[in-house]
């Protein structure tokens, strides 16, 4: 499948790209040296978290912090490739046996009903791939048993097997990795389960950050996996969807249900994106259709679409008395769109109270959003760019090269602090306290 081929055009993962962080692999040591980063980060916020309630729009969040990671700065990126290409590929073997198109839970397929299919096709010697596959009294959930992929004895290159209904045979997904490839992803999985559980401890959430859409398939199913192991209490990790993409919509609704139909609970940070530019130029040089919404306009109706279902949810949770299963971060400096949510919200029946949605944006940028959510009662954040100044500081330049309307919205703000300037020198009330009844959540 050619979107998850490596393309040596697209080897420097910057090419195009001025929003994001990028780590490029270099070997496993630097991987290490990246979770002991990781891990500071985690002690500082919750450090942070615990001296914050002095300010009401932080102390929103009860004291609870949340540090994003990314998974490429943990292992080699190429086997990410090839487990999204395995995901994929499953994907379309199901579709060719029912005849469906999309993830394996959406088919609404019955074990029983696949088994059929597959001795119709004449496909013989699946009685160990039909006994791995998940299910539920619903159907098939997925084909493979995801759950090992969190054990440290799991094989990536003896897993993802199917039955291949041209050739009446099993066929591998993925290529023979190496024993060093196979600790490569091992080593990664270890490095992920060190931070989850540190963030655990902590009782700080961690983010896994969205990346390429390339990656994102594995790092979502891993993601996802971390969730149904740790998120048996409360949403600790959460996963990160980019609704600039055309599929986003879809992905979401699917992971809502596996976590419904599995019975953990759900964390999600939903945004905009980071790659345009560079996924529209790689599906235009290695002809594969462009992952990503035609307009602006489209993408904002996607977000608003994918957040609506996540509160709809919300809602149907609330009602049985489990409000708190799903839990989502609007994560967006976009005013129509902050505005649409607390809209939506009082519409469905969320509330603020309820500590399922929260706010953020970046530190310095829409305070005259962030602080007025505070106030207002709900949950806001800011997020904090965490490392070396040499490296925070291109980080943020890249942020505001790409979010060219951030940069009006600065100016927006400097204009509304201008105008309290003056008001507060026509009153005589250059220290001045607001007045209010808030209450923070």
């Amino acid at each position: 499948m050619p979107q998850y081929n490596v393309a040596k055009t697209f080897a420097d993962r910057r090419y195009k790209v001025q929003s994001a962080r990028t780590y490029f692999y270099l070997n496993e040591a630097t991987c290490e040296r990246n979770v002991e980063i990781f891990q500071d980060c985690l002690h500082a916020v919750e450090h942070f978290s615990r001296q914050v309630t002095i300010f009401t729009f932080v102390g929103t969040t009860y004291g609870t912090g949340i540090t994003a990671v990314k998974l490429t700065a943990l292992g080699r990126p190429q086997l990410l490739l090839q487990l999204s290409e395995v995901i994929m590929r499953a994907r379309k073997f199901v579709s060719d046996v029912v005849g469906g198109r999309g993830n394996v839970i959406g088919q609404k397929l019955s074990a029983d009903e696949l088994e059929k299919r597959l001795i119709q096709a004449g496909v013989q010697d699946t009685k160990k791939f039909l006994a791995k596959v998940v299910k539920d009294s619903e159907g098939v959930i997925h084909l493979f048993p995801w759950s090992g992929i969190v054990d440290e004895n799991f094989q990536l290159s003896d897993t993802f097997r199917v039955p291949s209904i041209k050739e009446g045979r099993m066929v591998r997904l993925i290529s023979q990795l190496s024993a060093k490839e196979e600790e490569m992803f091992r080593n990664m999985i270890r490095r992920l389960n060190t931070l989850i559980r540190t963030a655990q401890q902590l009782d700080v959430r961690i983010m896994i950050d969205a990346e390429q859409s390339y990656f994102q398939p594995a790092i979502s199913r891993i993601t996802l996996e971390m969730m149904r192991k740790y998120n048996t209490e409360k949403a600790i990790v959460f996963n990160t969807y980019q609704c600039y993409l055309k599929e986003a919509f879809n992905e979401v609704s699917t992971d809502l249900e596996q976590a419904k139909r599995q019975n953990f609970f759900f964390g999600a940070k939903l945004v905009r994106g980071a790659y345009m530019d560079q996924e529209r130029a790689r599906a235009a040089a290695l002809g594969y259709p462009d992952p990503i919404n035609p307009t602006y306009e489209a993408t904002s109706e996607m977000y608003h679409k994918t957040l609506t279902e996540c509160l709809r949810r919300i809602k149907d949770l609330k009602v049985k008395g489990k409000p708190n299963q799903i839990a989502i971060m609007v994560a967006s400096h976009n005013e129509n769109t902050v505005r649409f949510a607390i809209e939506k919200m009082k519409e469905i029946g969320v509330s603020p109270e309820d500590k399922v949605i929260c706010f953020g944006q970046l530190l310095g940028m829409c305070d005259y959003i962030t602080f007025p959510l505070g106030q207002s009662g709900y949950s806001a954040y800011k997020y904090i760019p965490y490392g070396p100044v040499n490296e925070v500081l291109p980080y943020l330049s890249r942020r505001a090269m790409e979010n060219k309307g951030v940069l009006k919205k600065i100016q927006k703000e400097k204009t509304l602090l201008l105008s309290e300037l003056k008001r507060r020198l026509l009153k005589g009330q250059l220290i001045y306290t607001p007045n209010g009844d808030y209450t923070p959540v």
